[in-house]
């Protein structure tokens, strides 16, 4: 019977791209009522009903043969017995308690939600043929805990290996944790899952996890943990060594907003072939990063994401990141490294790092020692007033929302592509050196505090006209000074080279003038 189900479900997905009778989702789709009409006309002409009788017809090896031909006879038709196929995949395959949910369709996301503290009756689940993402949202999985022993049998493994779905998302959910080894067994079979994500849940502390004979090859490269609830993960890697196999060769974690303070040495060590980790809005401090990034852990990892955390001494997490030499992308926003500078104290970050950022972190000056080979720097919603860089190989630099009172030196940034300084108190731009910049493209520079009198503002608005990468232009640009011209915009303003030539003769003229009436008096009174 499993292997006629698995057929059914290859010819149905065969004749969902063949067949003339299933329409494509970017075609011109049928109106949402009739399309609900025309489904529930079908499962009335060709499934069985959805009570006993039908688990009984669906025993049967030649009423599966049976929907086999139907399936050929119509795409229509196939796509629901597919549907009878999961559903088949569930109660009988897996030989679970029936569980009764809710589910709704997102088209336009091809998400499928379905809540396990509403119930309904299967038909419900017929909304969600075309999603690739399925949510499961709201219960208590402690009733499964017994099944954590089950590994997929062969016939089952079929089915799953022809399933669509490419994403599970579990959400607000009481989930033990010695179903994670078994649940991670059945995610890699899937052929075209890829992501598991657990979004506020709570995971319960059951015993040791249970470690399989033969490894099967886990197909799902990202892992995502947000506002997730468990037990502090210290002294607990003999209890993680069910999943060991699956750590080493995961290529993206995340943990985001978990209360995390630190990750175990040996946890570490696990992640062999990680590629990027995000550890943002938790409670890593400068000492636990020390220890969570011990000798040999993650030892490929590019990205690594530290937002938002109580790290406090750049000097700490400069000598705790140099180690990992295949680092190319560092976010430390969010920090507060304004009390942890100190001149004296050097140290080497890697010389892969190609993308760092800095933002919100309390900095008032930068004389630390920067990565060498950056090609991002973002050092936006600080407090610098001034900054002097030697980045050769930068591309972009974002230092919106500082005290800046002027553009940086650009003569050691001559591959600058994308130049960021807005919301600081600069009152004129360089013309000269940003019209040097061969490879400039976006230059954001609105909201300072600029100077409209002469020649200021006649700079300004010719530079606009001559470098088209200015962005915003004229509505973010306004006069701060002279008073009289506050609020206005730059562009309106009626200067030109000549009336400012004229400006200063005059401002000559009545000079001299002055000077000379002085000099009558003077000698007159002598």
């Amino acid at each position: 019977m499993w292997q006629v189900m698995v057929k059914v479900i290859k010819t149905v997905q065969e004749d969902e791209i063949t067949s003339g009778n299933v329409k494509d989702r970017h075609s011109a789709p049928f109106s949402p009522v009739p399309e609900r009409t025309q489904f529930s006309r079908s499962r009335e002409q060709t499934c069985p009903d959805r009570t006993t009788t039908w688990k009984q017809k669906a025993l049967s090896p030649l009423w599966w043969q049976e929907r086999i031909l139907k399936a050929r006879a119509g795409g229509g038709l196939g796509i629901v017995c597919r549907t009878q196929a999961f559903m088949a995949l569930l109660l009988l395959g897996l030989n679970l308690p029936r569980a009764k949910s809710d589910c709704e369709f997102f088209e336009s996301e091809k998400l499928c939600v379905c809540s396990l503290l509403e119930e309904s009756e299967m038909q419900n689940f017929f909304d969600c043929l075309q999603a690739t993402t399925y949510e499961l949202r709201g219960g208590n999985l402690e009733q499964f805990a017994a099944f954590y022993q089950m590994e997929p049998p062969p016939h089952l493994i079929d089915i799953l290996e022809v399933l669509q779905v490419r994403k599970l998302v579990f959400t607000d959910l009481i989930v033990p944790e010695v179903l994670l080894p078994g649940a991670l067994e059945f995610a890699s079979h899937p052929l075209q899952l890829s992501e598991i994500e657990f979004v506020n849940c709570t995971f319960l502390r059951m015993g040791s996890q249970r470690q399989t004979g033969r490894p099967s090859p886990l197909r799902v490269s990202s892992l995502r943990f947000h506002k997730a609830t468990a037990d502090s993960l210290a002294d607990r890697c003999d209890e993680l060594s069910g999943v060991s196999r699956w750590l080493e060769i995961l290529k993206n974690l995340t943990l985001t907003e978990s209360q995390i303070t630190s990750i175990p040495c040996k946890i570490g060590q696990m992640f062999v072939g990680l590629h990027s980790l995000d550890i943002s809005g938790n409670y890593f401090q400068d000492e636990s990063i020390k220890s969570s990034f011990c000798h040999g852990a993650f030892p490929e990892l590019q990205v690594l994401k530290l937002r938002h955390n109580q790290l406090t001494s750049y000097h700490a997490v400069c000598e705790t990141i140099g180690p990992l030499n295949m680092l190319t992308h560092l976010d430390l926003s969010q920090n507060n490294f304004s009390t942890g500078f100190s001149s004296s104290a050097q140290c080497t970050w890697p010389q892969s790092l190609r993308v760092f950022n800095l933002s919100g972190t309390g900095l008032e000056h930068m004389e630390w020692s920067l990565p060498p080979n950056l090609e991002v720097l973002d050092l936006s919603a600080n407090s610098i007033i001034t900054l002097d860089l030697s980045l050769p190989a930068l591309k972009e630099l974002y230092l919106s929302n500082n005290r800046l009172q002027a553009v940086p030196p650009l003569k050691n940034l001559p591959g600058l592509e994308v130049l960021s300084v807005d919301q600081n108190q600069i009152s004129h731009l360089p013309s000269k050196s940003l019209l040097q910049l061969k490879h400039l493209q976006i230059l954001q520079a609105g909201h300072n505090l600029y100077n409209c009198s002469c020649p200021y503002a006649w700079e300004l608005r010719d530079l606009a006209s001559k470098l088209p990468a200015l962005t915003n232009w004229p509505d973010d640009y306004t006069c701060r000074f002279p008073l009289h011209h506050r609020d206005s915009l730059v562009k309106n303003m009626s200067s030109s080279p000549l009336q400012c030539s004229q400006a200063v003769v005059t401002h000559a003229s009545a000079v001299i003038l002055l000077s000379s009436l002085h000099l009558f008096f003077c000698l007159f009174l002598i």
